[in-house]
């Protein structure tokens, strides 16, 4: 038989990984700022891709939320 599906902790799960990724973003920037004369341009271009790729996440984290908090209420 199959659990129940329990939704009550999901936003704040997004909640955490909104944030997590948040401070992944700035300690990559941090990193760049830091060694940007000792990185090859590919491996600069390579983390500002991939904090691209973080801030879409963060938009999406966002839209879940806001999909999760109208779903409990």
């Amino acid at each position: 038989m199959a659990k129940p599906d329990d939704r009550s902790d999901n936003a704040a799960k997004l909640q955490e990984m909104l944030q997590n990724t948040e401070e992944n973003i700035r300690e990559s920037e941090d990193y760049l700022a830091a060694h940007a004369g000792e990185i090859s341009e590919e491996e600069r271009a390579n983390i500002e891709a991939k904090n691209r790729r973080r801030a879409e996440s963060i938009q999406g984290f966002r839209s879940e939320i806001k999909d999760e908090v109208s779903h409990t209420e």
